[in-house]
Parts: C-alpha cells; sequence; structure tokens
C-alpha cells in the first residue's frame, strides 16, 4: 500500500510546484535592491558632463530613477508617458542613459521631448550593473532616504504607473 501513496504523494507535492510556477508571472523579477540604499555614484550629466549627479542629491524627496537608452524600442513606448507624468509634476523622474553614445541619447531626447528633470549618462553601463539592470527600461522607485521601494522591469505603462508606481510614490510622500 505505501509503495501506492508515496508515488501519489510526490505527484501531487510537484504538481503543486509546477502550478505555482507557471502561474506566475514572468516580467515581476525580484530585486535584491528592494528595501536597501540605492546604490551610490556619481556620474555625469548628459547635457552638461562637466556637471555631475550623484542620488545623495535627492535625500528628502522620493523619486524616480528610469534607465532607457535611444537603441531601445520599448523605451519609446513608454516615453508618452513618462512625457505625461512629468508635465503633471508629481514626482521627479532622473534618467540614466544606459551604454548609450552620448550624442544618440541627447538626439533622442531632443527630438521626442525630455521629460526628465535631469538625465545622467551611465556610457560604460557600471551603475547599471550596480542597480542590477536587466535591460532597459527599468524604473526604481526611491524614498525620502535614499531606499529603492519598487523595481519595474519593462515599460511604465498606463496601468502599472495608475496602479503601482503612482500609488506608493502618494504613499512615501506621506513618511
Amino acid at each position: 500500500m505505501m509503495r501506492f501513496i508515496l508515488p501519489f504523494v510526490i505527484f501531487l507535492v510537484l504538481s503543486v510546484f509546477l502550478y505555482k510556477g507557471l502561474g506566475r508571472d514572468t516580467r515581476e523579477v525580484p530585486s535584491p535592491l528592494v528595501g536597501k540604499p540605492a546604490p551610490a555614484f556619481m556620474l555625469p550629466q548628459l547635457h552638461d558632463a562637466t556637471r555631475q549627479f550623484a542620488p545623495k542629491e535627492m535625500l528628502g524627496k522620493v523619486w524616480l530613477l528610469n534607465v532607457w537608452a535611444s537603441w531601445c524600442g520599448a523605451c519609446k513606448d513608454e516615453h508618452p508617458i513618462l512625457m505625461e507624468l512629468s508635465h503633471q509634476n508629481i514626482v521627479p523622474i532622473v534618467g540614466l542613459d544606459y551604454k548609450d553614445k552620448r550624442l544618440d541619447g541627447e538626439a533622442t531626447l531632443n527630438n521626442a521631448g525630455d521629460p526628465y528633470n535631469l538625465v545622467i549618462a551611465d556610457l560604460d553601463g557600471k551603475v547599471g550593473f550596480d542597480y542590477g539592470v536587466y535591460g532597459v527600461p527599468e524604473t526604481y522607485v526611491i524614498d525620502k532616504k535614499g531606499i529603492i521601494k519598487f523595481k519595474l522591469i519593462g515599460p511604465v505603462t498606463p496601468q502599472n504607473l495608475r496602479e503601482t508606481i503612482l500609488p506608493m510614490v502618494a504613499e512615501l510622500e506621506k513618511q
């Protein structure tokens, strides 16, 4: 009797794990940085390489770090949404131009509009590596203390902006 029950129990356990795994949203990749301080860095600004930016300049503010590049198709998809968010002036958006040529990044923003409060150039991708960037676009919600509260892999959409990002920003602003 036991030789029939044990394989059945193993089958049930494996079935539960398979069901749970197949039901997960593949766009949600847990980040080990969520809940931890945003990695420190100092990068030149895209439009003026003589000016530097460091995340510590944003302490006391809730802000978004949006990783993008001129060669990124999905970044072009999210661009109008970021433009609209920028016009609403709800939260500062810092753009991180990732593994891009400075002239290409500038041309993209000159042609499509610039939704960012400022843009920094991560030409070699070292800062992106520190942030665990899988690919672009990615967006981080960072609180007033410099703690990463959320990481979005993929483009900002009206839905994830409305359902996740903006409610989180509003809640963090109260703290």
